[in-house]
């Protein structure tokens, strides 16, 4: 799974996708490797996750080997038209890619290839062994998954059609991106993610790298019956509450790939507690 140099890592809403981005993040510095950790969209999560107040478009130091950085849209289209493009540096740029951040948020693709463009633009630098993207959730992946072939869709020849070849290129070469999915064991997310699943391996437009099932229950360790046995209270109730739960979850787990398992982690309070955590249980399978 680290063994690419692009990790895109995406899941529904509120399954702790940004917990397992920073988690692996950490874990891939701690093993040597120099890496980045993006936030495609909203950072605050990713931020939290990695126990920084703010993330900001200039990658910055979290800890030895690790950068942490967020994709504004306006820098990144920026960027791309200095160094992809090649818009000559005596134009005023801010003028013009201000006027460009319009067409942005209207035409088809564009908005998704600049924000897109930019961990596949990290990686291609030489910087860094790992870059791993904090992407949107699934509801919205997909359009940033498909930006580059709308582009070359929609444009027939020239410098933008060619800089969304090479980006397409990239997210579709297995040896160096792969998309990990993240879920829960709850019906909806479940659903979410085996949708996404058909979808992506029908598109072939990323190899997917795996699935995580995060917020796992561990089983009691006794029967029902031993937990119903108990004198009515909070202690029985608990019990009973948990045996539900985990049995509730096996069933979804069924449903999905049987690829790695992070446990629901009680007494942690603080996200960067969590990351943290979560980096040290995936020491044993990633």
């Amino acid at each position: 799974m680290l063994d690419r140099r692009l990790l895109i890592v995406s899941g529904k809403g509120g399954v702790g996708k940004s917990a397992v981005a920073a988690a692996l993040a950490i874990l891939a510095a701690r093993r040597g490797k120099r890496v980045l950790v993006l936030a495609m969209i909203q950072p605050s999560g990713l931020a939290a996750h990695l126990g920084v107040d703010s993330l900001h478009y200039e990658p910055a130091r979290i800890h030895p080997g690790l950068y942490g950085a967020v994709v504004d849209r306006s820098h990144a289209l920026e960027e791309y038209l200095g160094l992809q493009l090649h818009v000559p540096r005596s134009l005023p740029m801010r003028q013009l890619s201000g006027a460009l951040s319009v067409l942005a948020d209207t035409a088809p693709g564009i908005r998704e290839i600049v924000t897109m463009g930019k961990p596949i633009f990290e990686v291609q630098s030489g910087k860094w062994d790992l870059v791993i993207a904090d992407a949107p959730p699934l509801g919205q992946l997909q359009s940033y998954l498909g930006a580059p072939q709308t582009i070359t869709g929609l444009v027939p020849t020239g410098a933008v059609r060619d800089q969304a070849h090479r980006l397409e290129s990239t997210l579709s070469d297995p040896a160096v991106s792969g998309l990990l999915l993240v879920t829960t064991p709850e019906e909806l997310a479940v659903h979410e993610t085996r949708e996404a699943i058909a979808h992506i391996d029908g598109e072939r437009q990323i190899l997917i790298a795996g699935v995580v099932a995060n917020r796992v229950l561990e089983p009691l360790g006794v029967t029902v019956d031993a937990v119903a046995a108990v004198p009515d209270g909070p202690a029985r109730d608990a019990g009973l509450l948990h045996t539900g739960l985990v049995e509730s979850q096996a069933v979804w787990l069924n449903s999905i790939p049987g690829d790695p398992r992070l446990p629901f982690l009680f007494g942690f309070h603080t996200p960067a507690e969590v990351s943290a955590r979560l980096s040290e249980i995936c020491e044993s399978f990633v």
